[in-house]
């Protein structure tokens, strides 16, 4: 009997009755991933490239933005569309639009829940910004052409990513587009007196004369700057109220005064062309009178244009409540910059 048990402890130790050993392969599946163990360096080095990747994933589309809206550090674009439209830089139809909008409100006629004059609205928006703002814009790169070759080498012209008859062309079909446009809002809004269609052509008479010779009034710096204030102040407010209203002498008057304000914002655009005005011979203001007078010639024009305005909202309109806010807010600004 004992060598019976004996005998089957042995059969259950060799035979079939014993558990199957798992092959040395499905082992090595059955463990679980090892995951590598960064130390300390490593963990720093990976977190440095994934933040300059990040970083320089959002530069490129930074750069990208740039080139669309026509400013500085734009990204290299070759699509013939896309350099179009940096022409035109968009960043730049944003004051004549909302001075648009300005002069709708003004009118006193303007009702922002109508389906027609919110059409309206728009289609003289798109007349001041795409399109006339398009051609100033397009037309100043084409005469300034040789002194961007000189302070911005990368634009598009002198870089001959677009060829001039591409770019003449381009600004004779944004005039052409603005007057018709103009026309169009005048025949819209019922006009006798075709009154959109006169501050189109003569906003665009002034951008010409502005940037074209024989007389580019860019080159002499207070009449082109204050040429340039005006167009981007005074006519886009009148365009405006002209559309829903009348045009008052009031209105014209303080529209005018702050165009010389515009005055001083435009000097701050002839300071990154100083290399090349010098050497083109135009006497903008940071040229003729160096970087520093320049500077406070800017903020003095600035300023003294808003005391004057106040001092005509008091004493020519008697708008007391007006003056003293405009008061209170020229002020301050007056002192931080004095303070500096």
């Amino acid at each position: 009997m004992a060598a019976q048990m004996v005998n089957q402890r042995s059969m259950s130790a060799v035979g079939g009755t014993r558990p199957k050993a798992c092959p040395y392969n499905a082992r090595i599946k059955a463990r679980p991933a090892r995951l590598p163990v960064l130390r300390g360096r490593q963990m720093l080095r990976l977190h440095a490239s994934q933040q300059t990747d990040s970083k320089s994933d959002t530069g490129k589309s930074d750069s990208s933005v740039r080139q669309l809206l026509g400013m500085k550090g734009a990204a290299d674009e070759n699509d013939k569309w896309k350099i179009r439209v940096q022409l035109t830089k968009p960043v730049t139809w944003v004051p004549l639009i909302w001075g648009v909008v300005c002069g709708a409100a003004a009118s006193g006629n303007y009702v922002w829940n109508d389906p027609q004059d919110i059409a309206q609205l728009l289609t003289c928006c798109m007349m001041s910004g795409p399109f006339l703002t398009g051609y100033t814009q397009t037309i100043n790169d084409y005469y300034d052409r040789e002194i961007d070759a000189i302070n911005e080498p990368y634009r598009p012209i002198p870089s001959g990513k677009i060829s001039e008859a591409e770019v003449v062309a381009q600004f004779l079909a944004l005039l052409g587009a603005g007057l018709g446009t103009a026309a169009l809002l005048d025949k819209w809004a019922g006009h006798e007196f075709p009154i959109m269609f006169v501050l189109a052509v003569f906003g665009s008479i002034i951008s010409y004369i502005y940037s074209a010779p024989p007389l580019k009034l860019k080159q002499s710096g207070w009449i082109g700057n204050y040429a340039l204030g005006s167009s981007y102040i005074a006519l886009p407010w009148w365009a405006g109220q002209a559309l829903f209203g009348e045009l008052s002498v009031d209105v014209m008057v303080l529209t005018v005064l702050y165009s010389l304000a515009g005055l001083g914002i435009a000097i701050v655009n002839d300071f990154k062309s100083i290399e090349g005005d010098r050497k083109m011979g135009l006497q903008s203001l940071p040229v003729a009178f160096g970087i520093d007078t320049a500077k406070w010639i800017c903020v003095g024009t600035i300023d003294i244009t808003q005391l004057g305005v106040a001092a005509y909202l008091y004493g020519g309109l008697h708008q007391t409540t007006y003056a003293a806010v405009l008061l209170g807010l020229i002020l301050p600004q007056v002192g931080a910059r004095n303070g500096r």
